[in-house]
């Protein structure tokens, strides 16, 4: 190693920078830097030429004026001139130069690289070094193209210094990170793995992060670090302080390898071999005995060493999850960090029992510290620390504890921080839903929440409760009670308003015999609110009024008086406006017996997954709820939980009859729809576009065909339940007048199918007489889709009929069934079908739709392709991105692939290809692939027969100019007709 003289000191730079610290104005220090600038520019143009000392100096000013933050524009060639210098200084600063101002498009990376490839092959450690880190440090993928393959050689030759291979390691490990398809260990896995024996503890140390990083990406290549791991382990663990002298940090033997050590085998499940296993068990006791034994030292550095791996080795305890003793024990170890001083200790311990409350061998254990983590929740300072023991309560709750835990939840709610208080109101509805058997206390639970935190109460609770309310006879009664003595209180927040409203709305009559709570007491006492709550509740209270004329007739003149004042009807809002003219109009001209028919009570609402589960993993991230959770959510909650939507208004029931139907009632997600009447328009007008998102949309699915979406929940004895057809259902449409043959498909069939490949609801088919728009919803391997035909002219159309026909295989591959649809359809009406569909197994074509009618005495007849595509079966699927990168590499059959790679046929917009994948129906995997600008997906094709998985990867050239831009699109599918379909139908979307 050449030596550095104590006399190599650049006395020049030295001033220059004694003169820009003296300078008194900003002013002054650019004039200062100009000279200087002026100065070393023409020194390199001039004819003399410099010597390397003198290049030196000048290059460093000039890296000193950058990182001032000036732009330098020249100098770069003399500091690629110092690489080649063979004085240790000079070679140090050309690589510092470059390291920091040469970017990876520059012309001279060539010459950079041939200087780099050089020192690597001199076999002199310290240029070696120096080489190495540049590259490190510059990690373009240009230097990963230049030397991946020269990297892993050096770090694992045998006549290689230790600190070359430290240095080695790390530059492999920051080109991998930033170029991984360019970094393929192949043949030099194992002789990197068994880096894990080299004598010297700091090319371990390195060799392990490097490892440890090769090992999530590609575990089953690396698997067998797991027993070397576990042998330097337990080396480390048992040995002395003075045995590993040089590497012991305030007593502590190399806690940072031990760290690193655990950390890599928590990438692996518990090993097979029992001897390797036992060992590793021993490690993990001997470390949690060293936690009690009383510290060497009472620096703090000592207790940090200490408890890093204290903490790394509980965390792979937890990840095991398969040693009861050492659960109790690490829970246990856990327990004595929540009292202890220090904070940051505490906020660790309550996150790792928050992992450790999931493990049915440590559950019962975290239970016994509940009343310390209550105590954490009302008495620490941090809001962090508050925030982990809140979701440490959420963790170990269960029936036995659940009342308590969320009393207490509750009374820290009046004070908690305001950062944390929409997560609490969610964890303690959830709890509330989770473990009620007593369903009045769920009512006070979550009344009491709405009254604390009104502000905090998203829909999702409100809606929860109300559908719970609604699907339990035994707890109406009481919720109306309950509710009617909440809403008497002076300042009563929107939520509970909206509760309120609803709830007597429906149930109001149950507590209508107590004269305190009388009709018109419930109607004065929710009107004194009307004038206080915004626009939607507004409109919910008048669906309350008109449901209050049904419930007690006594009530109509007052409530119509209300509905008739020019603050209702003349309402500036059109909503308010529309809902007070059509109730009163409807209270003045309908029966007894057809308001009975419009106003009657919501029907139970069909049991789903619990909406605030959902909204808290969406709110937490993912991994914050489990899967587990989410299904112990559905089991548990059962009986108890509602649909997983918003509860409709309390006049949507009547939908179909009245003239405005409730947008929350429809359970399609139709918004705004108003139902088409008998009479129709005048003559001359068109349809407008049911499925624009502006416009209006077809009515309430629940109110014409009996609520068709809870049978799209997956059936729990045969698939057949949704496939059978109704009382009254003929086996097929009534026949038919026309006897035509059917026509062939439209040329235009296939275009028109492409438009549903990543939408369900839209326009099929238009001309100058009719209209079909569709609207389809898809859950596992079933689906239905409505049809809707629209009448464009002022003419009937008589022997309306339609069929749907598989052609050839598609028989065996797709069960569809229709209903009959009415033959006669009004100038400028609309009529509805519903078709179901079952997916027996995988399918290529769609089905054909024929459509026959006479306009005018002339027969219509034309037929259309279905859009019904395979990859409207998908279940979307969350995957890691080891768990994709693996599956990726299962799939490697060249049968299984199928890519294209074609020219953009639209912008290239982010957020557009994003709303595209998602519609196709598979997840989108946010951060799983290392191009950030690429996009892959995952789902699983459901079908009755089979599942069939697929992986997506979506590859754009968005650097390209506009007009140039490519995509390369590749899926991989266990089933290899799957995988060429989809590349076929979504070819064409982009």
């Amino acid at each position: 190693m050449p030596a550095v003289s104590k006399g190599d000191g650049m006395r020049g730079l030295a001033v220059f920078i004694s003169d820009i610290r003296n300078c008194k104005s900003k002013e002054a220090e650019i004039k200062r830097i100009n000279k200087e600038l002026a100065n070393i520019r023409s020194k390199f143009k001039g004819d003399k030429a410099l010597d390397g000392y003198s290049k030196k100096k000048y290059v460093c000013k000039l890296l000193f004026i950058f990182l001032l933050g000036h732009d330098i524009d020249f100098g770069h060639m003399e500091a690629v001139n110092l690489l080649s210098s063979n004085k240790y200084t000079e070679k140090q600063i050309g690589y510092l130069f470059i390291s920091v101002l040469v970017n990876s498009n520059s012309e001279l990376i060539r010459l950079i690289n041939n200087a780099i490839k050089n020192d690597l092959s001199s076999r002199n450690p310290t240029f070696m070094c120096l080489a190495l880190h540049c590259i490190a440090n510059v990690g373009s993928r240009e230097m990963a193209e230049a030397f991946a393959g020269e990297i892993p050689r050096i770090l694992v030759a045998g006549d290689t210094m230790d600190s070359v291979k430290q240095s080695a390691a790390l530059c492999l490990l920051r080109l991998y990170r930033t170029s991984p398809d360019l970094v393929l260990m192949g043949e030099w896995t194992s002789r990197v793995v068994h880096l894990l024996n080299d004598q010297h503890m700091g090319v371990v140390t390195a060799a392990i992060s490097l490892i440890t990083c090769l090992s999530q990406k590609n575990p089953e290549e690396f698997k067998t670090c797991v027993s070397l791991a576990v042998s330097r382990l337990s080396r480390i663990v048992s040995s002395a302080s003075t045995d590993l002298q040089d590497y012991t940090y305030y007593f502590v033997p190399a806690p940072w390898l031990s760290c690193k050590l655990l950390r890599l085998l928590q990438c692996y499940p518990p090993p097979e071999d029992g001897a390797v296993k036992g060992r590793l068990v021993e490690c993990l006791e001997t470390i949690l005995n060293k936690a009690q034994e009383p510290p060497k030292s009472k620096k703090v550095q000592h207790s940090n060493a200490k408890n890093a791996i204290l903490f790394e080795a509980i965390a792979l305890i937890i990840h095991y999850d398969s040693e009861p003793n050492l659960l109790v024990r690490a829970c246990n170890q856990l327990g004595q960090f929540l009292q202890h001083r220090e904070t940051n200790l505490r906020y660790l311990a309550l996150e790792s029992m928050c992992t450790l409350a999931s493990s049915e061998f440590s559950h019962e254990a975290v239970k016994t510290h509940i009343e310390t983590v209550i105590n954490a929740l009302k008495t620490e300072r941090d809001v962090s620390v508050r925030q982990r023991a809140a979701d440490l309560l959420y963790a170990m709750c269960d029936r036995s504890n659940a009342k308590q835990i969320v009393a207490e939840m509750l009374s820290y709610l009046e004070t908690a921080d305001y950062s944390i208080r929409e997560e609490m109101v969610l964890k303690v509805a959830i709890l509330a839903e989770k473990y009620a058997v007593d369903y009045s206390w769920y009512v006070d639970t979550i009344l009491n929440l709405i009254r604390i935190a009104g502000d905090y109460v998203s829909e999702e609770v409100w809606y929860r409760v109300i559908q719970i309310v609604i699907n339990r006879d035994d707890v109406q009664g009481y919720a109306a009670k309950t509710v009617f003595e909440a809403l008497q209180a002076p300042a009563c927040h929107e939520n509970m308003v909206k509760v309120g409203g609803y709830i007597l709305g429906e149930f109001g009559n149950l507590i209508a015999g107590d004269p305190r709570s009388s009709p018109l007491v419930q109607f004065n006492l929710l009107h004194s609110k009307f004038h206080l709550c915004s626009v939607p509740t507004r409109a919910l209270l008048l669906s309350a009024y008109i449901k209050f004329i049904n419930l007690f007739p006594e009530t109509k003149p007052t409530i119509q008086e209300v509905l008739r004042c020019d603050s209702q009807i003349r309402n500036s809002d059109v909503e308010l406006q529309q809902r007070a003219v059509e109730y009163l109009k409807l209270s003045s001209i309908a029966s007894t017996d057809v308001l009975a028919t419009v106003l009657e009570e919501m029907p139970p609402f069909p049991e789903r997954e619990s909406s605030i589960l959902a909204k808290l993993k969406k709110k937490k991230g993912p991994g914050a709820v489990s899967g587990n959770e989410l299904e112990e959510g559905k089991r548990e909650g059962g009986e108890l939980n509602g649909a997983g939507e918003r509860p409709g208004d309390s006049s949507a029931i009547g939908a179909s009859n009245a003239s405005t139907p409730s947008p929350s009632a429809d359970l399609l997600g139709l918004r705004s729809a108003a139902p088409v009447s008998a009479a129709p328009p005048s003559a001359g007008s068109l349809l407008v576009d049911v499925f624009s998102e502006a416009g209006p949309a077809a009515p309430a699915a629940g109110a014409n065909d009996d609520g068709f979406l809870r049978d799209l929940e997956p059936p729990t004895e045969s698939s057949d339940s949704l496939l059978a057809e109704g009382p009254g259902d003929s086996d097929s449409a009534p026949p038919s007048v026309v006897s035509e043959d059917p026509a062939p498909p439209l040329p235009e069939s296939d275009e028109l199918l492409n438009k549903f490949v990543c939408k369900n609801n839209g326009v099929l088919f238009e001309n100058q007489l009719l209209q079909i728009g569709v609207k389809s919803e898809y859950r596992q391997n079933l689906g239905r889709m409505y049809l809707f035909y629209g009448n464009k002219t002022s003419v009937q159309f008589v022997n309306f009929t339609t069929t749907v026909s598989c052609p050839g295989e598609l028989q065996s591959q797709l069960n569809v069934q229709l209903k009959p649809v009415d033959p006669l359809v009004e100038g400028g009406a609309q009529v509805q079908q519903v078709i179901n569909i079952e997916c027996l197994t995988v399918f290529s074509d769609a089905p054909l739709l024929n459509i026959k009618f006479r306009y005018g005495g002339a027969l219509q007849n034309l037929t259309l392709k279905l859009p019904v595509a395979i990859n409207k079966f998908f279940q979307p699927t969350e995957m890691s991105s080891h768990d994709f990168f693996q599956r990726w590499k299962q799939l490697s059959q060249p049968q299984q692939e199928a890519q294209k790679i074609f020219k953009a046929n639209h912008a290239m917009d982010t957020e557009v290809l994003k709303a595209k994948l998602l519609g196709l129906g598979t997840a989108l995997l946010e951060k799983v692939d290392p191009n950030p600008d690429n996009f892959v997906c995952a789902g699983v094709i459901q079908t009755k027969a089979q599942q069939v998985g697929c992986l997506l990867r979506l590859e754009p050239n968005a650097q390209a100019q506009p007009g140039e831009q490519m995509y390369r699109l590749t899926l991989r599918s266990s089933k290899d007709t799957v995988a060429k379909r989809l590349c076929e139908l979504l070819a064409e979307q982009f």
